[in-house]
This record gives structure tokens, sequence and C-alpha cells, in this order.
């Protein structure tokens, strides 16, 4: 079926001859075939937006339906992987055309030559249906692929072919039980925008350990969780999303650059193969899978971007993976959807931003979640955790993009510029952030670090909301004018920042923490504010609790290498309770 050009208006263009097209078709534009997709439809005219560049396209040009909605291949060669919006592989195309993408050149998303060892799980004789797992490829060495029954078939196994094999290769047969005999592959499609199934989703308890204390201790986030991390230019979004992206304990990380600059990729293809993935000890990149659709490349394909990244996540997600995707950022997303709301003369919403702009929003983030997978034998969970990054201009965070995302998100990480230029990362404002999961992971904290743990979380948020008042009387009055219980919280909460809160990036024992570790941190600040408080009310001064030596080592407590942390913050709270008491007497004498 074929239609010919009659108008173009950048990314867009109109087709007429069109009729037996459909809505989300993709389609091959011109000369050149231009991928494009069909957005709306009025009679035989359709109104296409291409994920190219349209120069040197005019009227009468040719554009032919694929007859098939934009869809990705999911099977083995994923990870590892650099793909750009609409996951055409950035490294093939290299190798075939040079450094610029060529227009309308069409390569393959998953090698057609390269064979995978395939390890049956499933034999002649098994029942099976969608979702249950017909064998395995150990894809890298730390991610083991299931090849699983596609959506929409099931029957009896047939036969099931081991050894070496490419995607596209037939390795079962299964009779369906109107007698047809399906063949699988190990590759398979799937239309992006619509999400994959599964059986039944849960409320997220368990929190993704990000090894970032403030996310971890203050605001987590569960697997299966939703989050934003808005803030204005300069204030560490893209710090934050590579550190979740790097130490995150999930199996699989998706990253997403949306829209922002192209030397930010550059700087995660440079640095995940170098760096050392904690949980597995091998490289990064072993688990992660790229998707590059920067600031110089085509606007309609940002759109795309973010469902082809979601759709790969989910595929990983239905193994029983924990996966994370990592969008930056969902405000350049949003432009671009402006942009081509603009030129389909749709009218326009807030600041010029679609209508439709919280419910496309809400559709990518209600893709996260953890699930029980589709499969016959059942109890296969799988979670999918969804970090978008949100660059309102100029920081305005009542501008749209931020208030639909805040309405839909359940933690909310604020980023201070003026913390980022005081070199406080991560630049999270601890007053104006929130996580909602809190109680709902309650129950995990109670159990594995104990009830207090939660307890010193609410003393700590108290201590630091405190000192935000505080600080309003010590501009006014001075800081002497304050008593001294005033002042001990003035200083808890100093450790607290920059003791505490404060993460360096170049000191390998600081870039994560674990949970053992943040809580110890934690209870050792408090535990130096309870005993200072207790010694000011014997008649100890101020002054000499805040100079104690241990003081100076609770602040470096955090450098202290991992395998002898626990016997030096026990031996600094045994100093800290003796200088303590000292400071206690000699005010007792002075008295």
């Amino acid at each position: 079926m074929s239609g010919k050009i009659v108008k173009v208006s950048g990314p867009l263009v109109v087709a007429t001859g069109m009729a037996d097209a459909n809505m989300a078709d993709v389609v091959r534009v011109g000369p050149q075939q231009l991928i494009g997709e069909i957005l709306t439809m009025n009679g035989d005219s359709a109104s296409i937006q291409v994920y190219e560049e349209t120069s040197g396209l005019g009227p009468g040009a040719e554009v032919v339906t694929t007859g098939a909605p934009l869809s990705v291949e999911l099977g083995p060669g994923i990870i590892e992987n650099i793909y750009d919006g609409i996951q055409r592989p950035l490294e093939t195309i290299m190798a075939q055309a040079g450094s610029c993408i060529t227009r309308g050149i069409q390569v393959p998303a998953l090698d057609r030559e390269k064979k995978w060892d395939f390890t049956p799980v499933a034999k002649a004789g098994d029942k099976v249906s969608a979702g249950d797992v017909l064998g395995t490829v150990q894809e890298t060495s730390v991610v083991l692929h299931k090849i699983m029954v596609p959506y929409g078939v099931e029957g009896t196994v047939e036969s099931v072919e081991s050894g070496a094999h490419t995607v596209t290769d037939v390795i079962a047969k299964v009779k369906t039980p109107d007698g047809a005999v399906k063949e699988l592959t190990m590759m398979q499609r799937w239309p992006v925008r619509q999400g994959r199934p599964y059986v039944k989703k849960f409320p997220p308890e368990t929190p993704l350990c990000s090894g970032q204390r403030i996310i971890d201790t203050l605001f987590p986030i569960a697997k299966g969780g939703t989050a934003a991390v808005p803030g204005p230019f300069g204030s560490g979004k893209t710090v934050i999303q590579h550190q979740l992206a790097k130490w995150s304990d999930v199996d699989i990380v998706i990253y997403i650059g949306c829209g922002e600059r192209g030397n930010e990729m550059t700087d995660v293809l440079r640095e995940f193969p170098e760096l050392q993935d904690p949980r597995t000890g091998e490289s990064l990149m072993k688990r992660t899978v790229l998707i590059a659709n920067t600031s110089d490349m085509p606007v309609a394909a940002r759109e795309a971007s973010i469902y082809t990244g979601i759709t790969i996540a989910e595929y990983f997600r239905d193994m029983g993976y924990a996966v994370a995707v990592i969008a930056d950022s969902t405000s350049r997303w949003a432009e671009a959807l402006r942009e081509m709301s603009g030129r389909l003369e749709e009218m326009p919403g807030e600041e010029g931003y679609p209508a439709y702009l919280a419910s496309r929003l809400a559709q990518f983030y209600e893709r996260a979640g953890m699930v029980e997978c589709l499969s016959s034998e059942g109890g296969r969970i799988g979670s999918l955790t969804a970090v978008g990054a949100v660059s309102p201009p100029g920081g305005d965070l009542s501008e749209p993009v931020s208030q639909s995302t805040m309405r839909i998100v359940k933690v909310f990480w604020a980023l201070d510029a003026s913390l980022a230029y005081r070199r406080h990362f991560p630049a999270i404002n601890w007053l104006n952030s929130y996580s909602l999961y809190l109680d709902s992971l309650k129950p995990w904290f109670d159990k594995n670090l104990g009830p207090e743990f939660m307890e010193r979380r609410d003393k700590a948020m108290s201590i630091l909301q405190e000192e935000a008042s505080l600080n309003e009387i010590v501009q006014l009055v001075g800081k002497d004018a304050l008593s001294a219980q005033d002042q001990l919280t003035l200083e808890t909460a100093k450790m607290l920042r920059e003791d505490f809160l404060q993460q360096n990036g170049f000191v390998e024992v600081d870039w994560f923490s674990t949970y053992d570790r943040q809580e110890q941190m934690l209870s050792m600040i408090l535990e130096y504010d309870q005993l200072c408080r207790n010694a000011i009310a014997q008649g100890a001064k101020a002054q000499a609790l805040f100079t104690i030596p241990a003081r100076e080592g609770v602040g470096r407590a955090k450098t202290v290498p991992d395998e002898t942390y626990q016997t030096v913050y026990a031996q600094l709270r045994a100093d800290m309770a003796a200088q303590i008491q000292a400071a206690v007497d000699m005010g007792g004498e002075d008295a």
C-alpha cells in the first residue's frame, strides 16, 4: 500500500492515498526509505512523524506502509549494545556507514550472523504457554538470557534444538491446540507503545539499594517504584542518574539518553566499561543497554526512545529480573511532543505543551512495577523501576512537565543548584524532597535493619528541619545568642549534612555505601547528639563538646575502608563516650 506526499513540515509529513493504512503503522518515506510512523488518519490522508532528517523530501514522493506498528526486536544481543531511539544499533551503523548515520539506512537491531549457545529447559511433550522458558543463553558473563514462549502461543512442544544458533534459526516447534505447528526462534518482536502483559502487580515492598545515603536512608525508592529527579541546569541530574545506573542493586540497567547533550552519553560510554560492578565484579556494561538519542539527533525519535527503552526493560522484567530504567530527560521528550503537536496544529495546552502531556507521562511511569510474570508454573517475580530526570527551564518546578510528573511518581528528589555549587553531592535538597514509599518499606527496614533504623531516620529529618528554622534566627542575632541545646542542634545538623549526606565520587570507599554501614554511621552521629545533650544538662560547655577528637573522627568515618569500618566505629563510640564524660567532669570543676 503506497501513497504520495502532499506536505513536508520538518519531521512531519502528510501523505494522501493511505486509506488502507492504520494509525501507528511504520512507513517508509521517499526514495531514501526514511522510517516514519503514522500519528493521525483523516480519510485517506495520513500525518506521519519521520524519525530521520527530512531535508530534500518534497511533494509527490512515495510513502509505503509496512502494515506493522513501531516494534523492537527482543532476543540475545541486546545487552552491551548501544541503540538510537528506534533501536538501530549505532556501533553496527558506524562500522557500515562511518560516524554519521546515513539517512534511510536499514540495519537489524539484533545481529543476524552471530551464533548463541542455546541450552534447552523444555523438552518434547511439555505443555507450554506464553512466558514459559524454552531454554537459556548465557548472553554476558552476568546475564542469563531466558528464551520465552512469545505472547499468544501455547501448545505442546514437538522438538527443541540445542547448540549454536542465530536469533532467526528455529530452536523449537510447538503444536497448538488447533493442530498448527508454530516455529519459534530466539527473537520476538513487540510494539513499543503497548505494555507487555503480566499476571498481577504487587505493591512494592523491597527498597532499591543505590549506595547513596540521602536516597537509601532519607528518601528511599522501592524496587518497582517510580521517581523523578528535577533540577535546574548544573544541579547534578546526570550525576545522580549515572550513580543510580552504576550502583543500584538491579540485574539490568536501561539507560535512555533522551535529548541531552552528546558528551553526557560519551561519559557513560567511556566510564561504564571501565567501572567494576560491586555485585558481580564484572564491567558494568555486562548488564547495561544504552539508548542514545542526543540533542543533535532528529527530534521525533526522542518521543519513541522512551517507549523503546521501557519495552526492552519489560522484556527482561518478564524473565524475573529486577530492571531499572533511567530516562534523561523526560523534559526533552516532552519538548519533542510539543513540537510534533504544534506541527499537527493541535490545540496547545499550558506553555504550548499538548493537552495530553500528563496522560502520556502516566503511560510511561505506569509501566513500572513489581509483577508476577506470565508463566504456566507461576511464581516468577520481576520488577521494573523507572527514574526520570526533569529539566525545568530556570529550575521552575511550577512548569507543566514537573507538575504532571509530581502527580504521578512517588519519590521526588529535588536537586538544588546552590548545593551543587558548594560541591555537596548528591545535591538533593532534604527539605524539598519526599518519598511516599516509607510506610510500605517500613516492614523490610524493621526486619533487616531493626526498628531503630526508621526512628533514627525520622530523628535525623527533624534535626535537619529544625536547623532550617534556627538558621533564620542565627541570621538575625548570631549563633552565640542561641542556647547550648540549639547550638548542638546546628552542630549535629552540620554532621548529618557533611559527614553523612555528602558523598565523594572520587573516593572509592565513599561512592557506594551499604545499608549496614549507613545505619551505623547514622546511629553514631545521633549517639553523639544524645550524649552531648546529656552532658550539657550536667553542666558541660558546648564548645568543649564540639572540639573533642572523636568529633573529627566521626567526620572521617565515611572514608574508613570497608574491611575495618566495624572495628573503627566501635572504637570511635567508646572514645566519644569517654571524651564527652571528660568534658562533663571539666565543666563541673569550672562550676
